[in-house]
């Protein structure tokens, strides 16, 4: 059998729980498929030996850091391209700088493996460039978890697509953090009337409010379904109040964010008094090529008003199904993501 070889970029919240996975994987196994030889973050990465050994990683964090180099990309893609077995590079990182390198990792005879949305929802032509060079490389180039983390959005649309099934429309709730905001915030049957300020507790959530993480996943899908999206001709909705857009300081943003509840409860009583509620949604209508990522406002019978928590939910109408085959569960969590890579 032979064994694929490991090089992880990104060691953070997704990456931990990555490592912690698969170390669990290889000890539950007397004959593991895989061996992790290589740990890169921002100022260290770890390389195993010329042999190809599987690193120790009961004690990973203490020994990248002790006894890591410095963090060198080309050196470790250089280290990983030498292995006698096929590897796999997996980016658990958000960068566009990484990113930019996926030609150079594959042109190495590297796989890749990321939820890193940078690539495939940035420039086209940059897009098209690395799909070209993985297939003519025949290199994977896996990022199933760059939409709803562990759900199996990407797969499914692939493989509609892959059945000659027709692509109607696409829409869902593609934020964990917009999902729970506005389960909370808009109810029909909520009596807590909680005041919108005082659900938006991430550390800084601006990224979801601006609508821009929602817009990544609705082009990365659009592309998929053919469709040459792009993040600047896109329609994005952007909730944050106007006078809040330029604040530097996350901290400062919440603590003024509650000067805008009257505009909240606004939208949200105007909603109930349609027995309706709100939530912010993505959608791909290739049927009248029209595309937008904004918040709207929906009747309590349509799936999506009775999400829960910090659920996703995918809603494909194909030919096929013209009764939308739907997608719910888990959209986000360093859990979820990670099991899905």
């Amino acid at each position: 059998m032979v064994k694929v070889n490991i090089g992880i970029i990104g060691v953070g919240l997704v990456g931990s729980e990555l490592i912690s996975q698969l170390t669990a994987h290889i000890a539950n196994n007397s004959s593991p498929k895989f061996s992790i030889v290589a740990l890169k973050n921002s100022s260290k990465q770890l390389l195993s030996n010329s042999t190809y050994t599987s690193l120790n990683l009961s004690n990973w964090k203490t020994t990248l850091q002790t006894q890591g180099l410095a963090s060198n990309l080309l050196t470790f893609v250089d280290y990983l391209s030498n292995s006698p077995t096929p590897t796999i590079i997996i980016d658990n990182t958000s960068s566009s700088e990484i990113a930019s390198q996926y030609p150079l990792f594959i042109k190495k005879g590297l796989h890749i493996v990321t939820p890193n949305k940078k690539a495939f929802s940035e420039d086209i032509e940059y897009y098209k460039e690395i799909l070209k060079e993985a297939e003519k490389n025949k290199r994977y180039l896996l990022h199933e978890s760059t939409v709803g983390a562990g759900l199996p959005v990407i797969n499914t649309l692939n493989d509609l697509i892959g059945t000659d099934d027709k692509i109607i429309k696409i829409e869902g709730i593609f934020s964990g953090t917009l999902s729970y905001i506005f389960n909370e915030f808009s109810s029909l049957n909520d009596d807590t009337k909680k005041k919108f300020s005082e659900i938006v507790k991430e550390p800084d959530p601006r990224d979801d409010l601006n609508g821009l993480d929602v817009a990544r996943k609705v082009v990365i899908l659009g592309r998929i379904a053919g469709l040459d999206l792009s993040l600047n001709t896109l329609p994005i909705e952007n909730i944050i109040p106007e006078p809040l857009r330029n604040l530097t300081s996350s901290s400062e943003f919440l603590s003024r964010l509650s000067e805008f509840d009257p505009h909240f409860d606004n939208l949200n009583q105007t909603a109930k008094n349609n027995n309706k509620v709100l939530r912010y949604v993505g959608v791909i209508d290739l049927a009248h090529g029209e595309q937008s990522v904004k918040l709207v406002s929906l009747p309590s019978t349509h799936p999506f008003s009775s999400l829960k928590g910090s659920d996703n939910i995918i809603a494909f109408t194909t030919q096929r199904f013209p009764n939308p085959l739907i997608i719910q569960g888990a959209g986000a969590g360093a859990a979820v993501t990670a099991f899905d890579l």
